[in-house]
């Protein structure tokens, strides 16, 4: 994704701050010019921003970023190196509730793109879509959803484990400060769900596994217990896979009992007969097996039911 593309699709109605600096990037020949010498999975505004956040620097005023940029890259280039886009926004469970609480249980949750494991526990947190609620825990996950019939409970989880090439642990403040610089400048709310999860998380830890999607997954799924249903999931993760390897991905996927939830830009798992989008900002299609059923936010703020 370009930066011009993250300022008017993503940013934009979301974080003004962002909106503004990724457009500001999108014409800085300086600055586009040190970004081009990055491998290309490492010239994404989320990460380069959440770097400059993270190291301390400024984010909300686009002339002061230029100049910080130029003068901190020697300390910049090494993280975007050595970092990915491990957003760990527990709010996407508010999109992924629905198909979970419709699959016969108990669940064995496996997440691929875990981060900190923070979406592995939809059965511990609450959840509010319009007037409806369900559930009693923190934090309290709000999604605005339309032609969505709510869920009437919540699913039961004996097994959630995660793979990640490198897991986070909500235990580590470096981590956890990680996945705060990771949030957008306008979103206190988010901070605010981050400490809150990151809790459920700490007092019941998930399994999480350092490995690579293809390569390691076979063997993490053969440990979910065989009398629940194996569901492997991922949201706005196979973006940073190469192609050739997503349609592997898919095809091992497909191959292991239970099921398969995707949440991901409709570009990145090919998917038949999608309807329009609600509008022009950038939406996720969640599936359930590869069939659509709606479009979702990156952050799970909405969804838009057509399945």
């Amino acid at each position: 994704m370009t930066y011009a593309d993250f300022g008017t699709r993503e940013a934009r109605g979301v974080s003004p701050t962002y909106e503004r600096l990724a457009l500001a990037v999108s014409r800085d020949d300086e600055l586009l010019a040190l970004i081009a010498t990055l491998p290309p999975a490492k010239r994404q505004p989320n990460l380069l921003f959440g770097v400059v956040r993270f190291l301390g620097g400024p984010v909300e005023d686009p002339a002061v970023f230029h100049d910080w940029v130029l003068e901190h890259w020697p300390a910049i280039e090494p993280e975007l190196l050595s970092r990915a886009t491990q957003t760990n926004e527990a709010g996407r469970c508010a999109v992924l509730l629905p198909v979970l609480a419709a699959l016969p249980g108990p669940l064995a949750l496996l997440e691929v793109g875990a981060s900190a494991g923070l979406c592995l526990y939809p059965d511990r947190y609450s959840y509010r879509y319009g007037d409806h609620t369900l559930g009693t825990g923190e934090p309290l996950l709000e999604c605005d959803a339309t032609g969505l019939t709510p869920p009437a409970q919540l699913p039961q989880v004996v097994w959630r484990a995660g793979l990640d090439l490198n897991p986070l642990d909500v235990t580590d403040p470096a981590d956890v400060a990680w996945l705060d610089a990771l949030i957008w400048p306008e979103h206190h709310h988010r901070r605010s769900r981050l400490r809150a999860a990151a809790a459920v998380a700490a007092a019941d830890p998930p399994h999480l596994v350092r490995g690579d999607v293809l390569d390691d997954l076979p063997a993490l799924a053969a440990q979910a217990p065989p009398d629940a249903t194996l569901v492997v999931f991922h949201t706005s993760v196979l973006y940073q896979v190469p192609a050739p390897r997503r349609e592997a991905f898919a095809e091992l996927v497909t191959s292991l009992p239970g099921h398969w939830i995707s949440n991901e830009a409709p570009d990145v798992v090919a998917l038949d007969n999608l309807p329009d989008p609600p509008d022009a900002s950038l939406h996720n299609v969640l599936a359930l097996d590869g069939t659509p059923l709606a479009w979702t936010r990156g952050h799970g703020q909405s969804l838009t039911w057509f399945g």
